[in-house]
């Protein structure tokens, strides 16, 4: 009995598996008013074939010595809903000193040694480099857009887009300086009561400025008021090389450390953060809508 059991199974498994190998997929057909519809209707296309003009409001995050506030404006154009390329430019309006330069400036002890990074702390918040301003080219790539809800009774239309460029910024850095022992006036030769020389003085706040080339990279959130207003909230990063602190800061295992020059050896590359709110008001006013 138990033989004739396994047998009658397999033969059932047997006819199973041919029967399903006879089955041909069916196409599945929608009928109805469904029937040919596109996934979405009447989306509304907000970047496609349309300029967007920016002014922005941006602020500098992470720096050691002093932030920046930025004033800027930026202009984009959409060639496809998800692609478009653009540009952007930005003032440095005020510069806010960190809590480090204050208190460098109240408390540092100045001794032979550093002498030339900080020739007096009352002065350091005037050596120290900063941003005066900044341009950029950007190509905007946007993979995700769809509704916020604001307190379940609000729906927003937005989108979350990437931006990658290259950018020029213009600095503001202590000018270059190289000490001489011998020579009176030098950063490390002090005054008889200890105070620096009137000459190491003069190196504190002279200035020099230069532009500094960057890639950029940036990610943002766009959210839509109707079809020509929104508020864009943006994040980017700059690295390049210099000097924030405009100290000594190089040297060599067989030279002196620090080597008693300011110059282009102190410079180490950052990595810069601005975060950005932008107004956004698209040209022409109105937005395309699909079928």
């Amino acid at each position: 009995m138990r033989k004739m059991n396994i047998w009658a199974a397999l033969i059932a498994v047997a006819m199973t598996a041919l029967a399903a190998s006879t089955v041909q997929a069916q196409e599945v057909q929608i009928t109805g008013p469904l029937a040919g519809a596109p996934a979405v209707r009447h989306m509304r296309l907000y970047r496609v074939n349309r300029f967007n003009v920016m002014p922005s409001i941006g602020y500098t995050l992470q720096d050691e010595f002093a932030r920046s506030l930025f004033v800027g404006l930026e202009a984009n154009y959409h060639f496809l809903d998800w692609l478009g390329v653009g540009i952007w430019g930005g003032y440095n309006v005020a510069q806010i000193d960190t809590d480090l330069t204050t208190q460098i400036a109240g408390n540092a002890q100045i001794t032979d040694r550093n002498r030339l990074s900080v020739p007096s702390a009352g002065n350091f918040s005037r050596q120290i480099g900063r941003i005066q301003w900044g341009l950029s080219a950007h190509l905007i790539f946007v993979p995700l857009r769809g509704k916020l809800s604001l307190f379940q009774s609000v729906f927003v239309d937005t989108d979350l887009y990437v931006i990658a460029g290259v950018a020029m910024f213009g600095l503001d850095e202590r000018a270059s300086t190289v000490t001489d022992g011998m020579r009176s006036g030098a950063c490390d030769l002090a005054e008889p009561n200890g105070s620096p020389s009137p000459g190491c003085l003069a190196t504190q706040t002279a200035r020099a400025g230069r532009i500094t080339p960057s890639p950029m990279l940036g990610v943002g959130l766009s959210v839509y008021a109707n079809s020509w207003f929104g508020v864009a909230f943006e994040w980017r990063a700059f690295p390049f090389s210099w000097n924030p602190g405009g100290t000594d800061e190089s040297g060599s295992a067989r030279g002196p450390f620090p080597d008693g020059q300011v110059d282009g050896a102190d410079s180490r590359t950052t990595f810069n953060h601005m975060f950005n709110l932008g107004f956004i008001f698209n040209l022409p006013p109105d937005q395309a809508l699909t079928e």
